[in-house]
């Protein structure tokens, strides 16, 4: 076979002298980088040159063995790993897993606010330089017990100058001093001179320096390289251009649940012991298992790329390195920051490569990313792992990687790793809870998995409900709060479907139009990669609309996820910290239906006093309040999906906060109600709404480009005309009084209704409201002065008796 660094040896000169085996590990190619022509491109490391988990993980377990043979057993106990960001993380942790009993941390790239630094360095011929050391454990480095520090393990995929292993040598002894350091790579490619450099560095210091490699040699380097391989780089790039177009993908990925063991880190980024990797190797065949499964086993599935994520190497790697036991055809590679000219020849490292921006927010800002050798290695399935922080809207952009691996591969899936949020611990205080990932269709909710991620908790066993008149009473007499039970689910007659059905029907360009007007707005003026996050329930059909709009007109996939909010009680305060520790909250928008008197829209301003960063301004439908500036319409209408109840809500319960069910680092609790698949129309809905978005396109354009002139500032008239119905009716507590079609809605389906008042000549929006109330008993008094289609006022003192044995309102108590 022709040596993958003939290419580049035939025209600038560079040769590899050593032990034989150095060109079966290593290939050339060519930088985009003015510091370095070459590079020394790995076949067994997984990142630019895919290659079997085997082979990958083995090299590195082999290297680990070595170490602790060197070490013996006593001192190997009292070791600690550090691997280099970003090519040598999961090489380092599987040295690591050759030691056994070795914590490991990788430096990193991706500064955290919260997380002091345990020291940094340079590497100067890198493209991205600057490395940090974030232990979530501060006495990480101090490990060793009664004998004082043990030896430091430092892990990279090659040694070739020294410079940055003697940078971190030299950072790491003067804040953590310590007797012995081992040197660990693949290939040790160091000069004579450079060997002495080292050997210096031991002598100044007293401290003894191994080196571990698999094989050594050198790089012989004619004097003009680097001018010779830019000149080269610059004429290659004048002849090709990328193998690929960006183009979108026609089928969307298959997003694949993991099922992550909660609290387990996804690497080594922020520190991962012996016992988190005992609980990896435990959880490792249930994980290959769900995603064979969801790949429809070896022969549907191909040959698979397990692709990984810059440094996210390691969590990837081992699932991949899992699925390649259960059979399945698989090889694995990452992506990278590295830029690396792409050169289609056998005698060349890197034939194809795919450029794509990166998606994970970056501290150091935007810019491109690559995957190497991906293109034109036939495979039949590319998996992508990524961590939650880099699961963003810019991932599934037009342009984005899954776009542009569904260019190189038939099927295109993705799995996301819950990101470690690191919290430093302190002598005082206990390792806090780890929240977990939120759960999806179809395990809970009949929503697609990708529309809506729930930051609840499952009480689907738990008996939840009672009367109508019970929860009324006890809610009254402050015995409980509304949010301590559910009400009985109501079944809708078949007249009450039809009705919903005409109603649909005749607002759904409306409602489009509406959906359409809002999410623009948000992407205008809020934050161009918003993250939704919707006011479970009545929010969640909005915002699947608004993540729907967006993937439509502009193949943008945004973040969507549903909270609890609960009037008196205020947001969930771990769905807070959850969605902090993921995405950036100044891209959070929350969504909900529609505001009536503008309750919740203080709710949650007052709620988010103590979570600095979030916008407590809500994007809604319809601000018939005119409570919010971030709205689709303002006119009172009829929103189908306040017809409704679970049956349009992906069947799921409106939420629940008990003290005797969710504790301080749980999430609100909700119910999935499964025995009622046969009667919902959640799918329906959204398909009705978004079979009409071409349909409004033009008038949306329309509505936003008035609405940015407008004066859209809140003049809460609806919690003024609340508060004058309140009086008037002699209720003197605005909480009962329900202003809007969405809330009177809502009156009569949950709550002991005590009257309804309508508008005049309101017409269709009210049909479904008459139903009811004529259902329920409920008088309809319609009048000329209101600001709402109509408003639905609960009974007020009220007791059981206040109502007759078939449930209808019999008069005021």
């Amino acid at each position: 076979m022709v040596w993958t660094g003939t290419w580049v040896s035939d025209r600038l000169g560079i040769e590899l002298a050593g032990d034989d085996e150095l060109r079966g590990l290593l290939g050339l190619a060519l930088r985009r980088n003015p510091k370095r022509a070459h590079l020394l491109v790995s076949g067994v490391l997984g990142k630019h040159v895919p290659q079997l988990p085997s082979v990958v993980h083995g090299h590195g377990v082999t290297l680990g063995r070595r170490v602790r043979v060197l070490l013996g057993p006593e001192e190997a106990a009292r070791a600690v790993v550090l691997g280099y960001a970003e090519t040598a993380t999961a090489l380092g942790h599987a040295v690591a897993d050759g030691l056994e009993t070795a914590p490991y941390l990788h430096s990193t790239r991706r500064p955290v606010a919260s997380v002091p630094s345990a020291g940094g360095f340079e590497e100067s011929h890198s493209h991205a330089t600057s490395h940090l050391l974030l232990p979530e454990d501060p006495a990480f480095f101090d490990r060793g017990g009664e004998a004082g520090r043990g030896p430091l393990v430092l892990v990279d995929d090659e040694f070739s100058t020294g410079n940055t292993v003697l940078n971190t040598l030299r950072d790491l002894h003067a804040r953590h001093p310590r007797d012995h350091y081992v040197i660990v790579a693949l290939v040790d490619m160091r000069a004579p001179g450079d060997a002495g450099r080292l050997a210096a560095f031991a002598e100044e210091t007293g401290a003894r320096v191994d080196v571990v490699a698999h094989a050594r040699g050198t790089v012989r380097l004619p004097e003009d390289v680097l001018a010779r391989g830019l000149r080269l780089v610059e004429e290659q790039d004048g002849r090709t251009a990328d193998p690929l177009v960006p183009c979108a993908p026609t089928v969307a990925p298959v997003r694949l649940e993991l099922g992550w063991p909660a609290g387990l880190p996804d690497g080594g980024r922020h520190g991962f012991t012996p016992d988190h990797r005992a609980r990896l190797r435990e959880a490792l065949p249930a994980m290959a298992a769900r995603i064979a499964d969801g790949l429809g086993g070896p022969e549907q599935a191909g040959r698979v790329l397990v692709l990984g994520f810059e440094e996210l190497m390691y969590a990837p790697l081992v699932l991949a390195r899992a699925l390649e036991e259960a059979g399945l055809d698989v090889r694995f590679s990452t992506t990278t920051r590295s830029p690396v000219l792409a050169v289609d020849d056998p005698g060349y490292a890197i034939r194809t490569r795919l450029a794509f921006p990166a998606h994970d927010d970056p501290a150091d800002g935007p810019g491109e990313r690559y995957a190497y050798n991906v293109a034109g290695g036939g495979f039949d399935t590319v998996l992508a792992v990524v961590d939650s922080a880099a699961d963003t809207p810019t991932l599934h952009a037009r342009d984005g990687l899954l776009a542009q691996l569904a260019t190189a591969a038939p099927r295109v899936a993705l799995a996301v790793v819950p990101a470690h949020t690191p919290v430093p611990r302190t002598p005082d205080r206990q390792e806090p809870s780890v929240l977990p990932a939120p759960l999806r269709g179809p395990d809970f909710s009949s929503y697609e998995p990708d529309d809506v991620g729930w930051l609840l908790q499952d009480l689907s066993a738990v008996r939840l409900e009672a009367p109508v008149e019970e929860r009324e009473e006890a809610v009254q007499r402050g015995g409980a709060h509304y949010a301590e039970s559910l009400p009985v689910e109501y079944q809708p007659t078949e007249e009450y479907q039809e009705l919903y059905r005409d109603a649909l029907a005749g607002s759904a360009v409306r409602i489009a139009r509406a959906v359409g007007t809002v999410t623009e707005l948000v992407l205008a003026e809020r934050s161009p990669r918003p993250v939704l996050v919707s006011l479970a329930r009545a929010g969640t059909p909005v915002g699947v609309l608004m993540r729907r709009w967006a993937r439509h007109r502009h193949g943008t996939e945004l973040p969507h996820y549903a909270v609890s909010i609960v009037r008196g009680r205020g947001i969930d305060a771990n769905a807070l910290r959850w969605l902090a520790a993921h995405h950036d909250p100044a891209d959070v928008v929350f969504v909900d239906g529609w505001t009536g008197k503008g309750a919740i829209t203080r709710e949650l301003a007052d709620a988010l006093a103590g979570f600095p960063g979030f916008d407590p301004e809500i994007a809604v439908l319809a601000d018939p309040g005119s409570c919010v500036r971030t709205y689709g319409t303002r006119e009172d209408f009829l929103i189908p999906s306040a017809c409704l109840n679970s049956t349009v809500s992906g069947l799921i319960s409106r939420t629940v906060l008990r003290d005797d069910l969710v504790g301080p680092h749980d999430y609100h609790g909700a119910k999935f109600y499964r025995e009622l698949s046969g009667s919902d129309v959640s799918r329906d809905f959204v398909a009705a709404v978004e079979a009409r978005f071409d349909e409004v396109a033009d008038a949306v354009d329309q509505q936003v480009k008035e609405a940015a002139s407008a004066d859209r500032a809140p003049t809460w008239e609806g919690w003024a005309a609340v508060e004058r119905i309140s009086e008037e009716q002699g209720i003197h507590d605005v909480n009962l009084v329900k202003p809007g079609v969405g809330e009177t809605t809502r009156v009569l389906l949950r709550r002991v209704p005590w009257k309804i008042l309508a508008r005049r000549g309101a017409g269709a929006d009210l049909a479904h409201i008459r139903l009811l109330a004529e259902q329920r008993g409920v008088p309809v008094e319609e009048r000329d002065d209101l600001p709402y289609t109509c408003v639905g006022l609960i009974h007020p003192r009220y007791t059981r008796g206040a109502t007759g044995a078939d449930g209808k309102a019999v008069g005021s108590a």
